[in-house]
């Protein structure tokens, strides 16, 4: 994913790059955790390295996986989550398909109809939906009849913590995790482009998590290994 950048340009070879952005956003790890990880296998690095490489190549990472990625599925699901970015609070917008692999991610500082349009826009530029899930949130509503690409798809309202909304919701979990190991982001800039790349990778490896024969498993980890 970063063949179009010049060896020349950098002291470590890019693979050695892309596996410091990989393992950080692959695993709830710290930048100190990858120092450590490539300083077993002889490759010397400072943390702030391994931070300024996660804040670099975020973008050029979330391109190249992007368009490999398969169709966006006839079934979405929509939620919100309350984030802490520099000590304010933002609301993560997330959509997923039915098999739970993440369509897109949204930092925004609001829960309206207005941050509900933002976020709709970029996910129908691909594709539209046949369904809709999303909470009893008002504003989702209103986006939807607001938007004449949506007017044709069903709408499905669920509480929270409905089943039927459940891969949304167990998609909000490494999230969690992840905010919880780094203690949050400073800037939206800068949580916005890892929660990019953490949702590209966590699709990549999104099979490995299921209850998949070791074989078949170890196929599809192969060719998420490959793809990166």
């Amino acid at each position: 994913m970063l063949s179009g950048q010049k060896l020349s340009d950098y002291r470590f070879p890019l693979t050695v790059i892309g596996d410091a952005v990989w393992l950080y956003h692959r695993f709830t790890l710290s930048s100190r955790d990858v120092e450590e990880l490539l300083l077993e296998r002889g490759i010397c690095v400072t943390r702030a390295s391994v931070r300024t490489w996660c804040i670099k190549f975020s973008d050029l990472f979330v391109q190249g996986v992007r368009h490999r990625e398969p169709r966006r599925g006839s079934r979405w699901h929509l939620d919100e989550m309350c984030v802490e970015v520099g000590g304010v609070k933002y609301w993560l917008w997330r959509a997923v398909n039915e098999h739970g692999a993440v369509l897109d991610v949204l930092l925004q500082q609001h829960r309206d109809t207005k941050a509900a349009r933002s976020f709709f826009y970029p996910l129908l530029e691909y594709d539209v939906p046949e369904i809709i899930h999303t909470d009893k949130l008002w504003s989702d509503g209103a986006a939807l009849r607001e938007l004449p690409l949506l007017h044709s798809v069903e709408h499905v309202q669920v509480i929270s913590t409905a089943r039927c909304n459940n891969l949304i919701e167990q998609s909000h979990r490494p999230t969690r995790r992840q905010e919880r190991q780094q203690r949050g982001c400073r800037s939206r800039q800068r949580g916005q482009g890892f929660l990019d790349l953490h949702a590209r990778v966590s699709n990549l490896h999104h099979s490995a998590r299921s209850t998949l024969p070791a074989p078949q498993r170890r196929f599809y980890q192969e060719k998420a290994f490959r793809t990166r």
